[in-house]
């Protein structure tokens, strides 16, 4: 049975393209250089066919650090600065010549020639939902609208795969901006709910309750599919096609053996424990951003389009030091796990790895000994999924303070993530009134973060 497109949708067959008021409005304009309806028609059609690009990540790993990651104490040192800029820690050298991370990110030097490493980034929002907004979405923040995050683009327009969740979200979701905006709920994460770190971790609603076996199960389904039957033959409701979506892929999921052991750590060998972190001498039994990462990679291996996890506490306005110096360790470790494994597993070339934070933090050491939020230039990091290996993209500048050399938008940034996974940015997705919105307004992809 055919369906009538949204106003502004595509379809293979020309014909079936239904003009939004956006559309109209265009052709008003164009008609005074001469073009027709059709002409108009062709152009859009040649356009959009021309911005899909075969993707080159199939799946996405995001590591949020919550709070404002510290540049000039990660990733960005300056150990040429006075001292209270360049901090305590000392700039050690990388596997890439000439560059050098924090001494506390050592491990994460051995593998930096697998990484890009980004010093531009820059925005000017310096409240944390407002930075996280911009982050997520590639949107500044508007009072009249939520846009949807990456993870939930990715998850309208690419689907879910293997009986897996597209979108996941580990442990819980990190932002409310990591959420679908004005796109349907059935775009949402799915979220953990616990913390792989913790002994007898399991995922809530992944098996059968108490007293329910396969059987149980199979005929309570089928109650089910009798009574939504009567009810879509009443009445068509947005909100009911959004929750059969939430069951079909909830009995996917419950279904399959593969999709839910993916959820669970038990398999792993204690080799690939210790190269996470998460086992090893002196570090005790569980290590939290290790299980994470982990987890995100089995995550991803079977099947998830796009997995972020949230690490750490990196709001530090105070004993700045004294905060991350428990942290840093252990995403030292954990990433650069991360990283080797998928390298030596052959999935780093179609798994981009992302590391963002909402904001970096002051150039200038505080009275507090802290560092404050500074959106005007910071650090973050990609890794395969056809990004470049083994490079610096752009510079701040000798206080860390300003873009020095190359600064990356957040529009340019998100368009480079939505070309890597076969998205076209500049399609339009409907918000609330039928209303046509870019994914991503502005910006373009960043050819030198490619490779």
């Amino acid at each position: 049975m055919s369906r009538t497109p949204q106003p502004g949708t595509w379809h293979a067959d020309p014909s079936h393209f239904r003009p939004s008021r956006r559309d109209v409005l265009r052709v008003g304009w164009l008609s005074a250089l001469g073009l027709s309806l059709g002409d108009f028609f062709r152009l859009q059609a040649g356009a959009r066919a021309c911005g899909v690009t075969e993707p080159k990540a199939n799946s996405v790993i995001h590591i949020y650090l919550q709070g404002g990651f510290a540049h000039m104490d990660s990733f960005d040192p300056k150990p040429d600065a006075p001292t209270e800029y360049r901090g305590i820690l000392d700039a050690i050298e990388t596997k890439l010549p000439g560059v050098r991370f924090s001494s506390h990110m050592a491990k994460t030097a051995e593998v930096a020639d697998k990484l890009t490493i980004v010093r531009s980034m820059t925005h000017t929002e310096v409240d944390h939902s407002r930075g996280e907004h911009s982050m997520f979405t590639g949107y500044r923040p508007s009072p009249a609208l939520v846009y949807p995050s990456i993870g939930s683009v990715a998850s309208q327009e690419l689907g879910s795969r293997q009986d897996m969740p597209p979108y996941v979200c580990v442990p819980n979701q990190g932002s409310q901006f990591l959420g679908s905006g004005y796109l349907s709920n059935a775009c949402g994460p799915f979220a953990l709910g616990a913390d792989p770190s913790r002994p007898n971790f399991s995922v809530r609603d992944l098996g059968h309750p108490k007293g329910v076996d396969d059987a149980r199960f199979t005929e309570r389904r089928e109650w089910k599919d009798l009574v939504d039957e009567h009810f879509a033959k009443q009445e068509s409701d947005d909100a009911l096609a959004t929750m059969d979506q939430f069951y079909e892929r909830a009995y996917g999921l419950l279904g399959s053996k593969k999709a839910r052991e993916a959820f669970s750590l038990k398999g792993e060998t204690d080799e690939t424990r210790t190269l996470y972190g998460i086992i090893g001498e002196g570090l005790g039994i569980y290590r939290s951003a290790g299980s994470r990462f982990l987890l995100a990679r089995r995550l991803v291996e079977a099947g998830a389009r796009f997995v972020s996890v949230t690490f750490g506490a990196w709001d530090t306005h105070a004993y700045h030091y004294r905060s991350i110096e428990p942290q840093m360790p252990d995403l030292d470790r954990a990433f650069a796990g991360l990283i080797t494994d998928l390298d030596r597993r052959g999935m780093l070339d179609s798994t981009l790895v992302v590391i963002n934070s909402e904001f970096g933090r002051t150039p200038k050491i505080n009275a507090g000994g802290g560092r404050d939020h500074w959106p005007r230039v910071f650090s973050i990091v990609l890794a395969g999924g056809g990004i470049m290996r083994g490079q610096v993209y752009g510079a701040s500048d000798p206080l860390a303070a300003e873009p020095a050399d190359k600064p990356l938008s957040v529009e340019d940034y998100a368009h480079t993530l939505y070309h890597l996974l076969g998205i076209d940015a500049r399609k339009d997705l409907m918000s609330p009134g039928n209303r046509p919105q870019a994914i991503v307004t502005n910006g373009q992809v960043v050819k030198g973060l490619l490779a």
